[in-house]
């Protein structure tokens, strides 16, 4: 997936949410509390990365875009906001920089010339790992996978709890898109019905035209848990990761030249995953969960 289509499929939700985003949220939060979904560990438990010295950086400049909620956006006061900003934030508390840290945000299109013009030192905006990116640059681990799910009409009975309880039925898919391909390559006992876009997919979900739908599991997520879908249906099986379908994942990019500041927001990143705090920071902005 391109960085472009990994921003723009997540802009066409959630700015179709936008006026009940906020209230969406408040809501989703007190059901969280409820039940907390997990968010699968990318490091191992028992690997523990050395914490470079950063005793002579000057400073550490963020580089992020307002055009990707929940992960970087502007809130309703006009602050940046978003699962990435605050992600950044623990990454510079985590390494005892805090005052030496910013967050800027910057038009997307302009992120890796501001990036290899050192007018930032790391950018953390969603942009999808390409092989033309990684000879310019590098990347950190990942911290964030964005997987694919099943989404099921609650009004269709399903004979089984897994994918293989679909082969029977109708499931609908983006023409054209990386699902449409991860689909047919990992479940080709489904019969699949292609839509144009993603708003005739919920539709004709929602409607029953298709008695499951296989997508994006971000998008999904806020779709079944928003007026929209009218509460018609639910995710179901899954979580599916490829990263030949889908990526490697969230990552945060920096220059060639700086594998000691690479290393060092690794340690972080490795931290914040075994301590719980990239769990809570995830809770906070995906309490139903992507998985």
């Amino acid at each position: 997936m391109t960085q472009s289509k990994l921003a723009s499929l997540t802009l066409k939700v959630f700015f179709a949410f936008g006026l009940f985003l906020s209230a969406l949220f408040s809501s989703l939060a007190a059901s969280a509390q409820q039940a907390s979904p997990s968010l699968p560990l990318l490091f191992d438990a028992r690997e523990r990365l050395a914490r470079p010295d950063l005793s002579s950086l000057v400073r550490l400049r963020f580089l992020t875009s307002v055009d990707f909620p929940p992960f970087n956006f502007t809130d309703q006061n006009g602050k940046l906001s978003g699962f990435n900003v605050d992600l950044a934030r623990e990454i510079c508390s985590e390494l005892e920089i805090s005052d030496k840290c910013q967050i800027q945000a910057i038009p997307f299109a302009d992120l890796k010339d501001a990036l290899a013009a050192s007018q930032g030192d790391a950018v953390i905006a969603g942009l999808a790992v390409t092989p033309e990116l990684r000879r310019q640059f590098v990347f950190s681990r990942p911290y964030l996978m964005l997987p694919a799910r099943f989404v099921r009409n609650l009004a269709v009975p399903l004979d089984g709890k897994t994918a293989a309880a679909l082969s029977s039925h109708p499931v609908g898919v983006v023409r054209g898109t990386v699902h449409e391909a991860m689909l047919a390559a990992f479940f080709p006992a489904i019969k699949a019905q292609a839509f144009d876009t993603k708003d005739a997919l919920l539709a004709a979900l929602k409607d029953r035209k298709v008695d499951a739908a296989f997508a994006d599991a971000l998008q999904l997520s806020f779709w079944v848990s928003s007026p929209a879908s009218a509460k018609c249906c639910a995710l179901f099986d899954g979580p599916y990761l490829s990263e030949h379908f889908l990526g490697e994942g969230m990552t945060i990019m920096l220059r060639q030249k700086d594998g000691v500041l690479t290393a060092a927001i690794d340690h972080a990143l490795a931290t914040l995953s075994r301590n719980g705090r990239l769990q809570e920071i995830y809770l906070r902005y995906f309490p139903y969960g992507l998985y």
